[in-house]
């Protein structure tokens, strides 16, 4: 990717369906405006989970998610950059709210990229100077609804490189983590994006255990909401021969309430 025809013809390959792709998943999954309120991507992100090559969207079991996934992040332009990922759960349930939080799974910076060196392997990077908070397993309780975990990748400013120290300091908790509110308090761009959803399974409990997240005893139920209309009165022909006389052509209706629907 050295040479400018190289990447041309590379960003044309990928502006066909790969692009379309990623764009209608971004749409269907509701990723705009729930996460970020306008985003196109303009990099190509690819996603890997133990040389497993993941399509965007797809739902993965448990167990292939406790191992740090590779990227592929292919730019169009020349010259090396360097990038921040976030991978980001946009949809943990919070009972007491009765709504959705958001929690961080991945965090680093400074990661270098160029057109030659896209491989990116997130269990890899530097713990010093790059690893803001460690890789967490992708996992969703019981009858909570699929989970969208979206991989962000933005771009830092030219020349600038971030505090990882401060960044710990920041999202170390995980929880509340908002990506608009991480982007516009460093000046980030975001160029890439790839995403995976996860849902209770039966590996799931043994990896939040050992992953050491509690709750995997806990199971969501929903409430059933009674209508507040009134119940509707008969009408029509049914309602006007409920009466003993019309007994014989009872056996011809069938929504008469109360009264059972044969002879005597």
């Amino acid at each position: 990717m050295d040479k400018p025809i190289y990447r041309y013809y590379a960003e044309r390959k990928w502006r066909g369906l790969p692009y379309r792709m990623i764009t209608q998943r971004i749409q269907q999954l509701s990723i705009v405006p729930d996460v970020l309120p306008k985003f196109d991507p303009i990099v190509d992100v690819e996603l890997y989970f133990r040389r497993i090559k993941v399509t965007p969207g797809a739902i993965l079991d448990s167990r292939i998610t406790e191992v740090p996934p590779r990227l592929r992040v292919q730019v169009f332009n020349p010259g090396e950059r360097l990038v921040s990922v976030v991978v980001m759960d946009s949809d943990v349930p919070n009972a007491e709210t009765d709504s959705f939080d958001r929690r961080c799974h991945y965090l680093a910076a400074n990661v270098p990229i160029s057109p030659n060196q896209p491989s990116l392997p997130l269990g890899k990077v530097n713990k010093e100077t790059q690893l803001a908070v460690p890789w967490l397993p992708a996992f969703s309780q019981k009858g909570a609804p699929y989970h969208r975990l979206s991989v962000f990748v933005l771009e830092q400013k030219p020349g600038e490189t971030m505090d990882i120290a401060k960044l710990r300091e920041l999202y170390s908790s995980r929880d509340g983590f908002s990506l608009k509110s991480y982007r516009d308090k460093f000046g980030l761009t975001p160029v890439g994006f790839n995403i995976f959803r996860t849902i209770w399974d039966e590996s799931t409990a043994g990896v939040m255990e050992r992953a050491g997240v509690p709750g995997a005893d806990i199971e969501f139920k929903f409430k059933r909401v009674y209508s507040l209309k009134e119940d509707k009165k008969p009408r029509g022909w049914e309602a006007k021969r409920q009466k003993p006389k019309y007994r014989g052509l009872w056996k011809y209706s069938k929504r008469i309430h109360g009264i059972s629907h044969g002879r005597h």
